[in-house]
C-alpha cells in the first residue's frame, strides 16, 4: 500500500544518540500540522496582514522628502522650467522663502504624506494641481479629525485587509480534509433532518459464534445505543420476507450443513414435515443440489439485500473461495472499502471531560513494568511470535494469556493490568490492509500504554490515528534497536508523555459487537438508494 505521507523513518548505523532524536519528533509531525509536542509546523507563515505596517510605510515614504508634500509646485519647478512667463518666475521667486520656512518648521507630516500619496491617481488622470491640493488638504484635515489622529483612509483599509484575511482563513479551514480515522455519525439532534428516517428491518440469520438453533438474544435498541432511529433489528426467521436486508456472519456461514433462506415464493417445508419425513442418502443430496441452486440463482424478496459480515482476516477467513458469485449484494468489514464500514475502533474529537481514556496522560506512579503483551492463541508460525521471541532478548516482556510462556490474567482485569505497564505489544495475528483489532484501541490506547505495533505498514496505522501515538516495529532495523528506543524511553519520561499528547483532543470509541454493527446495516440502509449491487468475486475483494 503507497505510503500517504513518506517513509516510516530508519535508524543510521552511526550511532544510536543520532537515531534515538528521530523517534523523538515523531509525536509533534502528524499529516503535515503542527503537532501536540510543538508550536508551529512546516509552512504556517505568518498571515498576511502581519506584513502591512511596512509595506504602508513604504508607500509613504517618497512623500515625505517631497518638501510640500504635493501641496504646491516643488521648489525644482522653477529651475526647470525656463519657458515660464517672467510674471510667473517673479512668482516663484516671492514663495521660495515661504515654502523654505514651511519646509524648515517640519510641514512634512504624515498628513501631508497621505495627502501626497492621494493626490498621485488624480494626477494622473490630468486634474489641475491647485485643485488636486485644495481637495487633499481639505479631505485630509478631516479624515484626520475624524480618525483622531490618522486619516480615514488607513481605517478603511485595515478594515478591508482583516475582512478578507478572515474569508481566506475561513475558506482554507474549510478545505482541510476530515480525520480519516473519525467513523462517521449522526449529525447533533438539532441538525436531525425534519423528516424521520424510513423504518427498515434487518434480520440476523445466525448469532455470531453462536451455537445454531439456540435461543436468540434480545435485538439491540438503536436508537438508545447508537442513535438510529427507524432500525428494526430481528431475530425471527418468520420475517425474513419483511426485512430489508438479511445479515450473515461469515464464520457461521462455511461452519456446518449449509442454512439458506427459502426461495422466495416456494413453499417451504415446516420442521415438523422434515421430521415425519424420512429421506434416504441419495434424495437428501439432490434436494441438497436442488436448494443450493435455487438459492444461487432463485428469487428473493423485492428489494432485499444480503450482507456479508466478516472480521477476520483474509488468513483466518476459510471457505472465502467456496462461496458463488453474486450471492451478497453488499459487505461489512474492518475494511474502509466495505460497503458498510465497521472498524474495530476509532478515534474522535473530545467533547465531554469524563470520556475515554481521560485527556490527561496516565500517571507515571502507576507504571510499575515496562512491556506487557497478552496472547490468546499461541503459534510460533506467527511473525509477531517471531518477533516477540527476538524483542524478548534485549528487554523484559510480561507475558498474559493462555498458550506460550503466559500467565494467567489477574483478576482485577485486563485493563488494569496492562495500564501497570507503559508499553504493550498490539501484536496482529496476520498482516492485512486496515486489519487494526482491538488490540491497539482497547488494550493499548484505552488502557493508557503506548502501543508497539506490528501489522500493517506505518502508513495504514495514520489512516486511522496521529503517527505520534504509536511505535511502529518497522521504524527499526531490528528488535534489538527497539529495544534500545524502549528502554531509552523508559530514562527519559518528558519524550515518552509525548506519546499521550492525542489525548488532549480525542477520545476512543470501542466497537460493541455484534451490536453496533447490526444497527449500521440499518443505518446503511436508509442512507442508500434503490441502485442494485451484487458482489461478483468476494475472494479477490478481500484477499488482495
Amino acid at each position: 500500500m503507497r505510503r500517504l505521507w513518506g517513509a516510516a523513518r530508519e535508524p543510521s548505523g552511526a550511532g544510536w544518540e543520532e537515531w534515538a532524536e528521530a523517534p523523538q519528533e515523531a509525536p509533534g509531525a502528524w499529516s503535515g500540522r503542527p503537532g501536540p509536542g510543538r508550536r508551529g509546523g512546516k509552512g504556517w507563515g505568518a498571515p498576511g496582514w502581519a506584513s502591512w505596517p511596512a509595506h504602508l510605510a513604504l508607500a509613504a515614504g517618497p512623500a515625505q522628502h517631497s518638501g510640500g508634500a504635493g501641496l504646491g509646485p516643488r521648489p525644482s519647478d522653477s529651475r526647470t522650467a525656463p519657458s515660464r512667463s517672467r510674471a510667473s518666475g517673479e512668482r516663484q521667486r516671492r514663495l521660495e522663502p515661504q515654502r523654505q520656512h514651511e519646509s524648515r518648521c517640519g510641514s512634512s507630516t504624515p498628513a501631508d504624506a497621505w495627502r501626497a500619496e492621494a493626490t498621485l491617481p488624480v494626477r494622473a488622470m490630468g486634474v489641475p494641481s491647485g485643485s488636486l491640493a485644495a481637495a487633499a488638504a481639505a479631505g485630509g484635515r478631516r479624515g484626520w479629525r475624524r480618525g483622531r489622529g490618522l486619516p480615514w483612509t488607513i481605517w478603511v483599509l485595515a478594515a478591508a485587509g482583516l475582512t478578507c484575511t478572515a474569508l481566506i482563513t475561513y475558506a482554507c479551514w474549510g478545505q482541510l480534509p476530515p480525520l480519516r480515522w473519525a467513523s462517521p455519525t449522526p449529525p447533533p439532534p438539532t441538525q436531525q433532518p425534519a423528516t424521520p428516517p424510513r423504518p427498515v428491518g434487518v434480520l440476523l440469520w445466525w448469532e455470531p459464534f453462536g451455537r445454531r438453533g439456540g435461543a436468540a438474544r434480545p435485538p439491540p435498541d438503536c436508537r438508545l445505543r447508537f442513535n438510529i432511529s427507524g432500525c428494526r433489528p430481528l431475530t425471527d426467521r418468520a420475517t425474513y420476507g419483511e426485512a430489508q436486508a438479511v445479515l450473515f456472519h461469515h464464520r457461521d456461514l462455511v461452519k456446518g450443513p449449509p442454512d439458506w433462506p427459502p426461495p422466495w415464493g416456494v413453499q417451504a417445508r415446516t420442521a415438523e414435515e422434515l421430521e415425519l419425513r424420512v429421506l434416504d442418502y441419495e434424495e437428501a443430496a439432490a434436494a441438497a443440489a436442488v436448494t443450493e441452486a435455487l438459492v444461487t440463482l432463485g428469487p428473493r424478496p423485492p428489494g432485499q439485500r444480503w450482507v456479508w459480515m466478516n472480521f477476520e482476516s483474509p488468513s483466518h477467513s476459510p471457505g472465502l473461495r467456496s462461496l458463488a458469485s453474486n450471492l451478497f449484494n453488499w459487505t461489512l468489514s474492518y475494511r474502509v472499502d466495505s460497503d458498510v464500514f465497521v472498524p474495530y475502533g476509532y478515534l474522535y474529537p473530545r467533547s465531554h471531560p469524563g470520556e475515554q481514556p481521560s485527556g490527561l496522560a496516565p500517571p507515571l506512579s502507576r507504571k510499575q513494568g515496562l512491556v506487557a503483551w497478552v496472547v490468546s492463541h499461541w503459534d510460533e508460525r506467527q511473525a509477531r511470535v517471531r518477533y516477540y521471541h527476538q524483542l524478548s532478548q534485549h528487554v523484559a516482556v510480561d507475558v498474559f494469556g493462555r498458550g506460550g510462556p503466559g500467565q494467567p490474567v489477574p483478576e482485577s482485569g485486563l485493563l488494569h493490568t496492562v495500564a501497570r505497564y507503559k508499553f504493550y505489544l498490539a501484536f496482529e495475528n496476520s498482516q492485512h490492509l486496515d486489519y487494526i483489532t482491538e488490540k491497539l484501541w482497547r488494550n493499548a490506547l484505552l488502557a493508557g500504554a503506548v502501543p508497539v505495533v506490528l501489522g500493517p505498514d506505518r502508513a495504514n496505522y495514520e489512516r486511522f490515528m496521529p503517527r505520534g501515538a504509536f511505535i511502529h516495529v518497522d521504524d527499526f532495523p531490528s528488535a534489538s534497536s527497539l529495544a534500545t528506543y524502549l528502554l531509552f524511553l523508559d530514562r527519559n519520561p518528558a519524550v515518552y508523555l509525548r506519546y499521550f499528547h492525542w489525548r488532549r483532543s480525542y477520545a476512543v470509541h470501542i466497537t460493541s459487537f455484534w451490536d453496533e454493527p447490526w444497527c449500521r446495516v440499518c443505518q446503511a440502509l436508509q442512507r442508500a438508494g434503490d441502485r442494485p449491487k451484487s458482489i461478483r468475486n468476494l475472494a479477490s475483494w478481500f484477499e488482495r
